[in-house]
């Protein structure tokens, strides 16, 4: 369980039924796992800006918050959360799809730029630090050549796993859900090396 040295996970994501299950979304899909292993609904929330679920007690309470506001907005969500709950920046972690990792990686970093990531951005604005734990999930990219890249990156995003990828995409999802649940205040050194250095066959 997260100790109160972590008090909110952020995944980010899309709104609505659209894109639901799309690579942008893989935020989402680890907060969804988590809820559904705790069994944790998510609820609206206005004045958050997101839907939000809690689960355990006391110093073990976990927060989890899917902003609604879409991508690009994100730190308004995360903002409202931070005011609301009254807690530090290192006290939250943001999960996020990253397509410059191959899938099946995972890159754990507690501060550093949006890397181009407009949630990542709105959220650096909103906080006006960098400083706060990111946990980047590998989504590869649609091509290797720059150009077709650039054109490709929208549908990329916004497109579904196959099936083959969502498979390794499961075993990300429980590595990362195992290394969440295993957080004290003194061991993220240890946790972050253990998810920079995974792979789905180990």
């Amino acid at each position: 369980m997260l100790s109160d040295e972590l008090k909110l996970l952020v995944g980010l994501g899309n709104p609505g039924t659209e894109y639901e299950k799309t690579r942008h979304n893989v935020g989402f899909m680890v907060l969804e796992e988590i809820a559904r292993k705790n069994n944790c609904s998510f609820r609206e929330s206005k004045k958050l800006f997101g839907r939000t679920c809690e689960y355990g007690s006391g110093i073990e309470k976990t927060r989890l918050l899917m902003p609604n506001t879409y991508m690009n907005e994100s730190g308004k969500s995360v903002r409202s959360a931070k005011d609301w709950f009254n807690f530090q920046n290192n006290q939250l972690i943001v999960l996020v799809d990253d397509m410059d990792l191959p899938l099946g990686k995972i890159r754990v970093r507690s501060k550093g730029s949006s890397g181009g990531h407009n949630g990542l951005k709105s959220i650096i604005n909103h906080l006006g630090t960098a400083e706060f734990k990111r946990l980047k999930i590998g989504i590869g990219a649609p091509s290797n050549e720059q150009q077709e890249r650039k054109s490709k990156t929208v549908s990329h995003v916004l497109g579904r796993f196959s099936k083959e990828e969502f498979i390794i995409l499961n075993f990300i999802i429980q590595e990362i859900i195992s290394c969440i649940e295993s957080i004290t205040s003194n061991n993220w050194e240890k946790i972050s090396t253990r998810l920079n250095s995974y792979k789905p066959d180990n």
